[in-house]
């Protein structure tokens, strides 16, 4: 229940600052969001005996997510000064480690939430869609996966999960994206916004699977505790930070 409730009290807040807050409170919102992500993310790091990836992370991907139009270089100057800051190690077998954890973290929230930034440029719709989906679809999940869940989906990785919770959440992104598509993005036909559906819907199913996959990895159960029934923030958008580049992908590639 408490998951349930803390979900019906972000929604509105996200409502209201993805469609009609100024774009700079929609980017603070944003960034306060991905840099408490990215402190669990670092936690997690650690409790795998890697080093966290500190200061340059946080300072990287904020801007990464706040600078516009940045040159695609500027990636590869994040992974090649992340490659000089692990030279730092006293035992260059932890240099490689570091490195990667550091990028990968800012690439994982600090991109994918860059994504959703360029999305709501195309339409705040698009954007609340794109995260809205797999927020229903979890719910669905839940509560299928109690009442029905009797084959495991990927029982070394969160035991809990079923394909039975898995197929009712994808049913359930997709009766919510019949619904919402049609209303709010007349412009992409129906058949091609479900099999987007679809595709976001199995990416957000994966970006859960990944999260609990680290955490399982560091042997804790939540990422955080600020989120009641949810945890921490990380698992509270681990599936939107997996479908929101996929989502943006599509929509700018097709123009929808």
């Amino acid at each position: 229940m408490k998951r349930v409730l803390t979900a019906l009290l972000l929604v509105p807040i996200f409502l209201v600052v993805i469609l009609w807050a100024p774009q700079q409170i929609f980017l603070a919102v944003a960034a306060i969001v991905a840099v408490l992500c990215f402190r669990e993310y670092a936690n997690i790091v650690a409790l795998h005996h890697i080093a966290k990836p500190g200061l340059f992370g946080y300072v990287a991907g904020l801007l990464l997510l706040l600078l516009p139009d940045k040159d695609p270089a500027f990636f590869v100057l994040i992974a090649i000064l992340a490659m000089a800051l692990a030279l730092r190690s006293r035992d260059l077998t932890e240099a490689l480690p570091y490195a990667a954890a550091l990028l990968l973290g800012v690439a994982y929230v600090f991109g994918s939430l860059r994504c959703g930034v360029a999305l709501r440029a195309i339409s705040p719709y698009w954007l609340f869609f794109a995260l809205s989906l797999n927020w229903v679809g979890d719910i669905v999940a839940l509560y299928v996966g109690r009442l029905m869940g009797r084959h495991r989906l990927a029982p070394h990785i969160s035991p809990a999960k079923s394909w039975e919770g898995s197929i009712g959440s994808l049913a359930a992104s997709l009766v919510y994206g019949a619904l919402y598509l049609p209303r709010w993005v007349p412009s992409v036909p129906l058949a091609a916004g479900l099999g987007l559906t679809v595709i976001a819907n199995v990416a957000g199913q994966f970006g859960d699977l990944c999260e609990s996959a680290l955490k399982r990895g560091a042997d804790i159960k939540d990422s955080g505790g600020l989120l009641p029934g949810h945890g921490g923030w990380l698992d509270r958008i681990d599936s939107s930070l997996f479908a929101l580049p996929v989502v943006y992908f599509l929509v700018s590639n097709f123009r929808w």
